[in-house]
């Protein structure tokens, strides 16, 4: 791709910026290339006395965000990138910093090209667009390299590449994961004793991470009675139970997973039953939804009733086909043309029925909220997963979510009703999930027959405008640190329930066969 970014009023291509001494000084910058004394507590000074010289590379799509994608269409990058230049110029005035930007493997292989004459001690890269592969390439460098997640932006590609480091043992490769400015310092002032010894890097982020994370001390939580179904009666109700996927323009049935029947239905019959809904009918759903929301943001009426129509078209298509769980890969679709709104709202109301929605057509995600709903009578929340070190939490984003978490007869919480959050368009929910409950968190893998989970004390709702619109912050029970491990192996998506759900996780998968990976 050979997109543009404009700055200081002029266009430069990603690759001019990477060689232009001026594009980079218009980031605040400093490209002083004089020898220092070592006089700062963060001064530093290599075998032939030169200043340690840091490359800062933020990877990313575009400065001004062009495309849906986290954090969202039109996110103005450049105050965070000039932000962070900032602290950097104020915290380290004794190291040299030069800022870039790259969007991909060839970007990245062009920076190393370059900085064989440029005599780059260490890196730094930001991982502000989720799927931009250039911290790949860097760590190649075999240079100490400091991995950042820049928080709801880039933290899907976060975790799963830096996963894979740490599996496998990448020495030279430490990692920041924090909303804490201060635990970004942290990190760089590592490059002190590992640029002589890059292998050392890793540990001694990690020994930094730990001493800023906090501890987590006696977790409690409030009582919540679980009613679970025996395991025999779960398995026969999973045979009963039928999962509808609609993927593309293609139809066929798929081997069911732990007994769950699976058919792929296409857009095109999707599509038939949004446009046969009665339209009456969907604007009572409608009302509803605006009666019972305690605020909508930049959704109108027209576009309620139109996601209203959708969610009558899945039921409609649930019955038909006499199945319980429906998966769309909503994205595809509405950016194909194939369907013409968007289904979160549907997915909402479906999971408040005892019925289920799932994202993207994820047919593991939809296994799970499949399986352990019918286990408990509790709905899933499929999420996009963050981790924050700097509160000790994992929080747990996406556009969907049900606000009956305890089952359909339980209590219900509030909700807001917002545009689906890459794009900013259609409807989709900000779910305020109740707090102070114990949640378990889980996948399924049905060709390594394995199911992962962890628990977690709900203990915030993050309202924060970037990527997805609900985000419950959990505080993990267990070892935060490992929550890092198993992102490359799973993928990004988990999905939650309330409630302890432990022992049938382990019942389930004694009765089928299966192992269980604890990730904390």
């Amino acid at each position: 791709m050979n997109t543009k970014v404009e700055i200081d009023s002029r266009n430069f291509s990603r690759r001019k910026f990477i060689s232009t001494c001026a594009a980079c000084a218009a980031y605040g910058v400093c490209m002083a290339k004089s020898p220092i004394e070592v006089s700062s507590s963060h001064s530093y000074t290599n075998i032939k006395n030169e200043k340690l010289r840091i490359r800062v590379i933020y990877s990313l799509h575009n400065i001004v965000q062009d495309r849906p994608d986290w954090p969202n269409i039109g996110f103005d990058f450049k105050p965070s990138i000039e932000k962070y230049n900032s602290v950097f110029k104020k915290e380290f005035p004794s190291y040299e910093f030069i800022s870039t930007l790259a969007s991909n493997q060839e970007d990245a292989e062009s920076i190393i090209a370059q900085d064989k004459n440029e005599k780059i001690d260490a890196y730094i890269v930001f991982q502000m667009n989720c799927w931009n592969r250039v911290v790949q390439t860097i760590a190649k460098s075999k240079k100490p390299v400091l991995y950042v997640d820049f928080k709801y932006a880039g933290s899907g590609g976060f975790l799963v590449y830096n996963s894979e480091f740490l599996r496998n043992k990448q020495s030279n490769v430490g990692f920041v994961s924090s909303s804490r400015v201060e635990d970004l310092i942290e990190g760089v002032k590592c490059f002190e004793s590992s640029v002589q010894n890059p292998d050392h890097f890793a540990s001694a982020t990690t020994m930094a991470r730990l001493k800023s994370t906090p501890s987590s001390g006696q977790i409690s939580w409030k009582s919540d009675k679980l009613d679970v179904l025996s395991m025999d009666e779960t398995k026969r109700r999973l045979k009963e139970s039928k999962i509808l996927a609609f993927r593309d323009q293609n139809a066929h049935t798929a081997e069911p997973i732990m007994g769950i029947p699976i058919e792929f239905l296409t857009f095109a019959e999707l599509n038939k039953a949004w446009e046969a809904a009665n339209r009456d009918e969907a604007k009572v759903v409608a009302e509803k939804w605006k009666n019972n929301s305690s605020k909508i943001v930049d959704v109108s009426f027209d576009e309620l009733q139109n996601s209203a129509a959708f969610y009558l078209g899945m039921k409609s298509i649930l019955k038909k086909h006499q199945a319980n769980a429906i998966t769309v890969n909503c994205l595809g679709g509405f950016y194909g043309n194939h369907i013409h709104a968007y289904p979160c709202l549907g997915f909402h109301e479906l999971a408040n029925e005892g019925l289920i929605g799932a994202c993207e057509c994820d047919i593991r995600s939809t296994v799970t909220m499949v399986a352990f709903s019918t286990m408990t009578g509790r709905p899933g929340y499929i999420s996009d997963p963050v981790i924050d070190t700097s509160k000790r939490q994992i929080i747990y984003a996406h556009c969907v979510a049900p606000n009956k978490m305890f089952g359909t007869e339980g209590a219900a919480n509030p909700y807001n009703i917002m545009t689906h959050s890459e794009d900013r368009q259609g409807a989709a929910v900000q779910s305020m999930l109740p707090l102070g409950y114990l949640t378990t968190t889980l996948e399924i893998d049905n060709d390594k027959k394995e199911i992962i989970f962890h628990q977690a004390k709900a203990v915030d709702n993050d309202p924060d405008d970037r990527a997805c619109r609900t985000k419950l912050c959990a505080e993990p029970i267990g070892d935060i640190e490992k929550l890092f491990t198993e992102w490359d192996r799973w993928g990004w998506h988990r999905v939650t329930f309330y409630g302890d759900l432990k022992k049938p996780v382990y019942d389930l998968a004694d009765s089928i066969g299966w192992r269980v990976i604890e990730e904390t």
